[in-house]
Parts: C-alpha cells; sequence; structure tokens
C-alpha cells in the first residue's frame, strides 16, 4: 500500500470522525453543517477552526464536572438563610403574575431567584461609577470580590488597583477573577504587583495550563462584570475598568445593595473555586445576615432583581431565551440597546414578530460602531427589520456600550450581554433582571434621552445604501457569530 494512499485513508477517517462528533452535539443543524463542509473543503485548516472556534461545551456533564466543587462546598455549608437568599424562596410571588413564567426560565440553571427589598442606582455615567466604586472599596472591612472583561492600566485602572492593594494590605480579603487573552494589552507585571500586594488573583479558564483545554477554550471570552464588597454592596452592568469606559463610552452599570448581591456573591464564588481559588473561611461568613447598605440619592428603593449568568458550558443559553421570552410576550412596547446588534435567528424571528404583530419595537446602536466590520455586519439586519416594523436608531455623541432592554413599564434588564451569538452562546455573561415600576420608567427616560442625540434609520435611508456597501455587510454577516 503506498504512502499516498495511507494519507487518503487516514485523512479520510479524520474527515469521518469529525464529522461524527459534529453530529452527534446538540445545536443548530445549519451551524454543524457549516463546519462539516468547511472540514471537508479543507481538512487541515477547518479542524483547526473547529477546535478553535465550534467545539459546542454546552453539556451538562461538562457543566456539572466543572462546578462540582462550588455545588459540593455549598450543599454543605450553605445554611437556610443562605439558600433563601439565593434561591429567592417565597418571593416569585411578589412579582406581577404574568412575568412569573421569565423568573422560572432564569432560575432554572443558575438557580438564582428573584430577590426582594434592594435599592439599585442605575449608573449611566463613567465618573460616578468610578468614584461610588473607589468610595466604596475604600470603605471594605472583610473582602472584596472582582471580576472584570477588561481592566486596563491606564488612569481608572490604576486608580482601581491601588485601592485593591491598599485594602489587600490592611487585611481584606480581595479576590479577582482575570480575563486572561482579553488583557493581552496590559504587562504582565500589572498583574503581579497586585499579587504581590496580597491580592488573591486567578486567571479563568486555565489554573494549570493544558494545551488542548488552551486551545478549545481560546474562543470563550469572562465577560462578567461583578463586584462584591463585604456581601452588602454589588456592581454589574456594562462598564469594564478603563479610561474609555469612564470618560468617553456612554453605557448602562447597577449598583445594588440589599439581597440580590447574594446571587453576585454566589455567581462569583462558582467561577472563582472552578478556576482554581479557595476560600478562607466558612461560607456562610461570605453572606452576611444583614444586606443593608448606604444608597446614593436617586437610587430605586425596595425593588425585585433577580441576577441571572450564562456560559457556554450550561445546558440551556438562558440569557438568548429570555431574550426571547421577553421579546414574544411584551404587550405595548420593547426597547433595546447594544453596541453589537448581529440577533442570532431565533432572536431576530421574534423581534420581527413582535413588531408585526404591533409591539412598539425600537433597537438603539452606535452611530459609529466600534470597529469596521462590526459596522458592516450590523447594518445587514437593517433591511428585513425595517421591513417588520421595527424601529432603529443610530445614537450619535459617542460609542454607547449600553446592553439594556425595557418593557411595558415594569421589565427592565440591564447586563453585559450583547445581542449577538457571542453573547448568547459563547461568552461568560450576566445579566440582571428588575421587575419595578420605577426602575424600568427611568430606563425608559434614559432611552428617551438617548434619542434626543440619535438618528432614526428609515427603509428609504437603506435603500441608498450602494450595492457594494450592501455587499460587504453581507459578506461580514456571515462572520458575525464570531465578531
Amino acid at each position: 500500500m503506498s504512502a499516498d494512499l495511507i494519507m487518503s485513508i487516514l485523512l479520510a477517517l479524520v474527515i469521518i470522525g469529525a464529522a461524527i462528533i459534529i453530529l452527534a452535539d446538540d445545536g443548530d443543524t445549519d451551524r454543524k453543517l457549516l463546519w462539516i463542509i468547511t472540514i471537508v473543503l479543507l481538512p487541515a485548516v477547518g479542524l483547526i477552526l473547529y477546535l478553535l472556534f465550534g467545539v459546542n461545551f454546552r453539556h451538562h456533564k461538562y457543566y456539572d464536572r466543572k462546578h462540582k466543587p462550588y455545588r459540593e462546598l455549598f450543599a454543605r455549608e450553605a445554611d437556610a438563610h443562605i439558600r433563601g437568599l439565593v434561591g429567592g424562596e417565597g418571593r416569585t410571588s411578589l412579582v406581577r403574575e404574568r412575568f412569573r413564567p421569565l423568573v422560572s426560565l432564569l432560575s432554572s440553571q443558575s438557580r438564582t431567584g428573584v430577590a426582594a427589598d434592594n435599592d439599585v442606582e442605575i449608573i449611566t455615567s463613567g465618573p460616578r461609577k468610578l468614584e461610588a466604586l473607589l468610595k466604596d472599596i475604600n470603605e471594605a472591612k472583610s473582602f472584596i470580590h472582582i471580576e472584570y472583561y477588561l481592566f486596563g492600566s491606564d488612569e481608572g485602572g490604576t486608580a482601581v488597583r491601588a485601592a485593591l492593594m491598599k485594602k489587600a494590605a490592611e487585611g481584606v480579603e480581595v479576590r479577582f477573577l482575570h480575563e486572561n487573552i482579553a488583557n493581552y494589552d496590559t504587562k504582565r507585571s500589572f498583574y503581579n504587583e497586585m499579587r504581590q500586594a496580597g491580592v488573591e488573583l486567578i486567571r479563568v479558564f486555565n489554573p494549570k495550563f493544558r494545551l488542548l483545554q488552551f486551545i478549545t477554550r481560546l474562543n470563550y471570552r469572562n465577560h462578567r462584570k461583578i463586584v462584591v464588597i463585604d456581601g452588602r454592596i454589588g456592581y454589574t452592568g456594562g462598564m469594564n475598568i478603563k479610561d474609555r469606559y469612564f470618560k468617553k463610552w456612554r453605557d448602562t452599570h447597577l449598583r445594588i445593595t440589599g439581597d440580590a448581591v447574594a446571587s453576585l456573591q454566589h455567581i462569583f464564588l462558582d467561577l472563582w473555586l472552578a478556576s482554581g481559588g479557595t476560600l478562607k473561611r466558612p461560607l456562610t461568613e461570605y453572606f452576611p445576615a444583614d444586606t443593608s447598605a448606604p444608597s446614593a440619592p436617586g437610587t430605586i428603593r425596595g425593588a425585585l432583581v433577580q441576577v441571572t449568568p450564562d456560559e457556554p458550558a450550561s445546558k440551556w443559553p438562558v440569557l438568548k431565551m429570555s431574550y426571547i421570552w421577553a421579546i414574544q410576550h411584551a404587550e405595548k412596547y420593547i426597547w433595546l440597546q447594544t453596541p453589537y446588534f448581529t440577533p442570532p435567528a431565533s432572536v431576530l424571528d421574534a423581534l420581527k414578530a413582535a413588531a408585526l404583530s404591533g409591539i412598539d419595537v425600537r433597537v438603539m446602536v452606535p452611530a459609529e460602531a466600534e470597529t469596521f466590520f462590526m459596522g458592516h455586519a450590523i447594518k445587514s439586519y437593517y433591511k428585513e427589520c425595517l421591513e417588520a416594523g421595527i424601529r432603529i436608531y443610530e445614537r450619535g455623541g459617542g460609542f454607547i456600550h449600553a446592553k439594556t432592554f425595557v418593557s411595558d413599564d415594569y421589565l427592565s434588564s440591564v447586563g453585559t450581554a450583547n445581542i449577538d451569538a457571542r453573547s448568547f452562546e459563547i461568552n461568560y455573561e450576566v445579566n440582571t433582571y428588575i421587575y419595578d415600576e420605577a426602575a424600568a420608567l427611568r430606563c425608559k427616560e434614559i432611552f428617551e434621552e438617548d434619542l434626543a442625540i440619535s438618528r432614526e434609520i428609515s427603509l428609504s435611508d437603506w435603500k441608498k445604501t450602494p450595492v457594494g456597501r450592501r455587499l460587504a455587510q453581507n459578506l461580514f454577516r456571515l462572520f458575525a457569530s464570531q465578531l
């Protein structure tokens, strides 16, 4: 048997094996077919690309194994108080009846339920977020848990780092989950100095370096933004720790005090232990009985809040499903803001169906996208959205990075997830859902304030787009799931 024949047989076996693995996987049929075609046409390149971008980890066995350390700790040490805080037992009935199925959907995976009596500050100013965060860090007494997608070495990042290092030197437990690849442009010494000062720092995904694990998870980003201070104060939303969020961009973030902080703590500790971290004290000491803390003027008082995480290892893409549910069940309106609008087909169909049925559906995106290719990809969705009656606004006055929606003067969401496949299927994300009229009206007011510096795009505007640009938009749309 010739060497060429042997190589051909081996290549055929590799392609067949890869095809079987892909076909056995759960998920979208079109996506699987695309990967099989790619591997058949370009075997070597296709296999590498599949390992980098195509492996689907939404399998409950892998999820259960990864989260086993925290689940065992929680089962062993969590008392009735902690279980009540995280699970929200008895609080679902406080939510308006038609929104209770959403509560069940969101809690089906993470088991984080509704928390009552929360004070929520909706922050739209970068300087305000930095000021409040630094103040709360400097006043921490027991522990600080912090997790950010981007944590830069610029002015704002250096100020937050200095505050964290100072508290660690004072004996406060400081734990920092570090997204490695997204911060490639920050010198390693910036983080090493934090560790030397007493900050417990772990890079997410690879506590022990394994080549295959590194390759297959290279495409996954920890896109969450979480801060928990003494178990009483929590931050989450769109703003990272970098100057462009504090000085240039328009974003939306939350400062939460009350029982919902326990859910942020629960989510952080789960990933901390999954990433190889340890705790110095019993679990009960990280969930204080008294969750009250000072609130700023303008804070929404007594809100019902549900914090929900998602990740590529979980069985169900609950954040994507929550968007579909909220869109499908809107009775009057649903207004959405996102910096990256490349919706999966199921979300796009829900938006179009809502608009066609008479719901006021509005989508706000930046007038100038962050990147050239993302701008083209976003605009490729305009035509079908406009034809269905969805109103699209491009906001000027600087890049808008907010990931929010508000519906029917009651339900609002502020989170880390964009309306794209990367956030809904690939990234580690966390969204906060607020069941409260005052919070919804404030989110609606923020949207209307942004409308004042926005331009509504009409179908006639789109028809003026040159043919060449339309082709470029459709080309970049092919890669929208990885942008």
